[in-house]
């Protein structure tokens, strides 16, 4: 893969043998068949915080690169990334950007975007683009813009039931090699929101601590990080 600006890198977990796709089965496929070069070239994901957008753009990204595409992923969120972060990326097969809602009513910003979006048709790439909301509830102000993104299919993410944010973290969990006692599943799935996007981050600090203390990842340990985790300000 290319050097990503910025350092930018993909999770590890991030690739689709690793998502749970519960109600999204469709978005799945529609994102898979994208990162293998087929199907739609322009695809758009919206759904809230959190419900996995980020996952599937990382993952299309990295299945793009194991079959020998140039890949590379984008979250407009980070607050250094410029609009000159856009030019030349049509070099690239395909372009994976998060969040672009972070963007939304920035003049250089939306320009940028667009003349991307048609650098990119006009040299036969694939995009994709994932935002918190659908096209008709961004705060654009270029309408050939709005547009553009309403021109390819559109997918919302679905919250995930309860039984598959616990087979998510009880896969994530034996996938990083962490033995997730039962009870310190239940108490999460007790006190902690059922969203994909928090669960893998708390996993990541459980993993974390457990490798600190050289404990093991009981329910007496993650007490301590969720602990921790209300004592911070904010």
């Amino acid at each position: 893969m290319h050097q990503l600006p910025l350092a930018v890198q993909l999770k590890p977990e991030a690739d689709f043998a690793a998502y749970v796709a519960g109600p999204n089965a469709e978005p799945l496929a529609a994102v898979t068949t994208w990162a293998a070069g087929e199907g739609d070239d322009f695809l758009y994901l919206f759904g809230v915080a959190g419900s996995g957008k980020t996952h599937l753009l990382q993952a299309a990204c990295r299945q793009a690169t194991q079959s020998n595409h140039s890949a590379i992923y984008l979250p407009l969120e980070h607050g250094e990334l410029a609009p000159s972060v856009l030019d030349n990326l049509e070099l690239w097969d395909l372009v994976a950007l998060d969040d672009i809602q972070a963007i939304a009513g920035d003049h250089t910003w939306e320009h940028g975007l667009f003349d991307l979006f048609n650098r990119l048709r006009e040299s036969q790439r694939r995009l994709l683009v994932s935002a918190q909301v659908p096209v008709s509830g961004l705060s654009l102000t270029l309408a050939d813009l709005r547009s553009r993104l309403s021109s390819g299919p559109g997918y919302r993410l679905l919250p995930l039931p309860e039984g598959d944010c616990e087979r998510l973290l009880r896969e994530s969990a034996k996938r990083r090699g962490l033995d997730l006692a039962s009870d310190a599943v239940d108490y999460i799935m007790r006190r902690c929101p059922r969203e994909p996007g928090y669960l893998m981050d708390l996993l990541e600090e459980i993993d974390r601590e457990s490798l600190r203390t050289k404990r093991r990842p009981t329910l007496w340990l993650v007490r301590q990080v969720l602990k921790a985790r209300e004592s911070l300000p904010g």
